[in-house]
């Protein structure tokens, strides 16, 4: 999937005038783009699209229009596409009470490393997580977390077969599965094989 460059992007006051019609187009984009994972996790799977949004949008609320400035976002961002050979996804942990957040991130230290997609009869792929920085600690992880996951030519030729496509968690704390995927998020996740 190609990377964003500074041409790609629109200039603040271009936005602006697009701006409701572009999220429009983005929120119904993301729809099949998301995976609940049991009661407090989700993930959001990114693609082109999403890191234009997001990129976008950060121009907007910083207010960056020198070159600098945007190139800084675009390096930021443009690693959060996907590359052909995985898919890449912003994992959230969701806990609307402050108190069961903090306890819960206590208890979910090495989630990011606990998170799998399997296709069909493959073995499952495990996250690489937090390229950019580590979010964990010693005494807690954090509720976001950015993840990577690798998939073979057969593994990538199976899913455009048709093979279905599961995604868990197996932590000694949280544990979920869908098995398998709505076959819109199927659909949608195969794009970014492309």
């Amino acid at each position: 999937m190609k990377k964003i460059a500074q041409e790609d992007l629109l200039s603040l006051e271009e936005y602006a005038r697009q701006r409701e019609a572009f999220r429009q187009k983005v929120m119904a984009h993301k729809k099949n783009r998301q995976v609940r994972l049991g009661e407090h996790a989700t993930l959001y799977f990114e693609d082109r699209l999403t890191m234009q949004y997001q990129i976008q949008e950060m121009l907007r609320a910083e207010r960056i229009f020198e070159h600098q400035g945007i190139q800084e976002e675009l390096d930021t961002y443009n690693p959060l596409i996907p590359d052909g050979s995985n898919l890449k996804a912003t994992f959230m942990l969701e806990y609307t009470d402050a108190g069961e957040r903090k306890a819960a991130l206590g208890q979910l230290i090495g989630i990011e490393q606990k998170i799998w997609i399997r296709i069909g009869d493959f073995d499952k792929v495990y996250a690489i997580a937090n390229e950019d920085l580590e979010r964990t600690t010693e005494v807690k992880t954090s509720s976001v977390h950015f993840l990577r996951f690798e998939f073979t030519p057969d593994m990538i030729r199976a899913a455009a077969e048709g093979a279905p496509i599961a995604m868990g968690i197996e932590h000694e704390h949280y544990h979920a599965e869908v098995n398998p995927l709505a076959e819109e998020t199927r659909k949608a996740l195969l794009a970014d094989f492309a």
